[in-house]
């Protein structure tokens, strides 16, 4: 695992191998030399401190010793980047969190998971594949389900499905609104804001360690102190580790967020300010940026207005089996989700407080008045 994965996953996978029995080694993947004893590679890209790197080089080494390489990606960089699966990956994954889910400050977030053919049948979940219809038009079919309890209990998900199906449909219909042109003007947009900060820092004498990025600076100052209370005090969050601070930017950051930024780096080398640099940069390494299409099918050209939108969002509501039209046979998870009018009461605390301290006092008598 390559250290510069972002520490969250570093615990998570150090957690998960223990009890699997896998031996977990965290490194620099620029001087990893893979062997027989190895079987998988976990990268990040971008990585922890911003940086885009090509790792073809790497990747092809450890396919040729036979060992897997996963890939934790940037969703939104992968609209500018060219994407793993170009350059060897076997596996891809990641947060949808950048395709319009608010902060969570941990989750949940869905999550994407993208691999090959080959391995399909190791994957959680429900595979969908194309088929045809009686009328001879191209439908969507469940091909394959490994999701169920009674299909295969060791690969069941249907609780994690639950929790997050929410975020997985707001981040598809982020891509369906925006379409890939949207996005590779939001991404762009991102893209140049991270430079122009970059290029301000530096010409005001501050070291920019990452020589390449999509949304992320790592920078060396002298007191990290004084810019954590700087930043604080003007409710910015950082990144800090040892003597340098990262910064990432996103969509919702404007113009006067990077003035902000820019003014608590100031004040941590005794200045009123530091004078910004226009939007025009980049700094994605020529090789890696991205050639090929995405977003291609209809769905995702078509319905670009808030009009369009809720009408298609409509028509796949009507398509729907659910409760309001038909029996539903078959449990499911979904089924464990309670309607908006369910839950206002427990919001409410002469209900949801009181009813309880009575349910202490007399559960019969409670039940009864319920």
């Amino acid at each position: 695992m390559s250290e510069n994965c972002f520490p969250q996953t570093i615990d998570v996978l150090r957690t998960r191998s223990k009890p699997l029995d896998i031996e977990l080694v965290v490194g620099d993947e620029q001087l990893f030399s893979p062997d027989d004893s190895f079987f998988g590679a976990l990268l990040q890209y971008p990585d922890a401190i911003g940086n885009v790197l090509d790792y073809k080089n790497i990747v092809n080494m450890c396919h040729r010793h036979e060992v897997r390489v996963c890939v934790a990606a940037d969703i939104l960089s992968l609209v500018l980047l060219t994407p793993p699966g170009e350059w060897g990956a076997d596996c891809v994954v990641g947060s949808t969190q950048r395709f319009g889910v608010p902060m969570g400050y941990g989750g949940p977030h869905a999550a994407y998971f993208a691999t090959h053919d080959v391995y399909k049948r190791n994957l959680p979940g429900r595979i969908i594949g194309m088929s045809v219809d009686a009328e001879g038009n191209p439908a969507l079919r469940m091909a394959l389900q490994t999701r169920e309890q009674h299909i295969r209990r060791d690969k069941a998900t249907s609780n994690i499905c639950t929790a997050q199906v929410l975020l997985a449909v707001m981040a598809s219909m982020y891509a369906v609104y925006h379409g890939a042109e949207g996005l590779k003007a939001i991404a762009t947009t991102v893209h140049k804001r991270t430079t122009a900060l970059a290029e301000s820092l530096k010409k005001a004498g501050f070291k920019v360690v990452n020589n390449s990025w999509f949304d992320t600076l790592t920078v060396e100052v002298e007191d990290t102190e004084s810019v954590r209370d700087m930043a604080e005090a003007n409710l910015i969050n950082f990144r800090y580790n040892g003597n340098t601070v990262g910064v990432s930017i996103d969509e919702t950051t404007s113009d006067e967020d990077l003035k902000d930024i820019l003014r608590v780096f100031a004040a941590s080398i005794g200045k009123k300010s530091i004078a910004a640099v226009s939007l025009n940069g980049n700094a994605i390494p020529a090789a890696l940026l991205r050639s090929s299409e995405f977003l291609t099918n209809a769905v995702f050209n078509t319905h670009h207005s808030e009009t369009e939108m809720l009408r298609y969002i409509k028509r796949l509501e009507n398509k729907d089996l659910a409760l309001n039209h038909s029996m539903i046979s078959l449990g499911s998870c979904t089924m464990k989700l309670n309607a908006t009018s369910e839950m206002e009461p427990l919001s409410c605390n002469e209900f949801a407080n009181n009813c309880i301290h009575l349910l202490r006092l007399n559960r019969h008598k409670v039940m009864r008045i319920l």
